[in-house]
């Protein structure tokens, strides 16, 4: 589980991040949606520790990732994954390399150990003997598996995903989110996706969080969200606009 409390970010004069709290659930899809500049990015470098926010904490299961020290947040990032919106692979590296290279940064393991703990991964996400194919060598949806493959080389737990359906086709997309969502269950990871894909929402989002102007505007399960579109006139306007974009 993480926690968000009291969070303010601003970038010289301009504020970005409102006095966030949120609780994002282990072993769920805690789903982040909010119009593009509605700080949802900004929030997701903050958790995982790209930006520094100005005030307030980040607790990954009781422990405050900003009020650490370099030792105890190296112990902290072994223990997260991220699937970047384009993938980030390196393309100069092999589909096992890319995979790999937390292993070699994060842990000990053997030259042995890491090619089976790549092959491991490859087969979770339905994609054996791609080993020595390159990125430019494999579809945008067999992009997105080694991309996960890759977040879940360590054993991790808590992922985080930006934007994992852009530019795939509808059925890849619904093949990614069922992915992500049982790795989630699998594993009991805390997991949370930035995304503007409301199919995504309503398929696997277990809690969501909508963000409107640096605000967390509201946050509930699916269930409770099927209500709030009609109710939360903001929300309301987000998603007839997502479906019109």
């Amino acid at each position: 589980m993480i926690e968000v409390k009291n969070l303010n970010k601003s970038f010289t004069d301009k504020h970005v991040l409102y006095d966030i709290n949120a609780t994002l659930l282990s072993g769920k899809n805690n789903l982040i949606i909010g119009a593009s500049g509605c700080g949802k990015s900004v929030l997701l470098k903050c958790l995982v520790g790209l930006e520094k926010p100005q005030t307030g904490s980040i607790l990954f299961d009781n422990r405050d990732i900003l009020n650490m020290n370099p030792v105890e947040l190296r112990v902290v990032r072994k223990e997260i994954g991220m699937l970047f919106q384009g993938t980030a692979l390196f393309d100069s590296l092999t589909v096992e390399e890319n995979i790999e290279f937390p292993l070699r940064f994060f842990s000990k393991m053997s030259p042995a150990e890491r090619k089976d703990r790549v092959n491991f991964c490859l087969e979770r996400v339905n994609l054996p003997n791609v080993n020595k194919k390159y990125p430019s060598e494999i579809s945008g949806g067999m992009k997105k598996r080694v991309g996960i493959a890759r977040a879940i080389a360590l054993d991790i737990k808590y992922l985080f995903c930006d934007e994992p359906n852009s530019g795939l086709d509808p059925i890849t997309s619904r093949v990614i989110d069922e992915l992500i969502n049982e790795i989630t269950k699998e594993y009991q990871i805390t997991n949370i996706v930035a995304s503007h894909d409301m199919k995504t929402v309503f398929d696997i989002g277990d809690h969501i969080l909508f963000m409107y102007k640096g605000k967390l505007w509201w946050e509930g399960n699916k269930e409770d969200f099927r209500h709030a579109v009609k109710e939360v006139e903001e929300l309301k306007l987000f998603i007839d606009a997502s479906y019109f974009e």
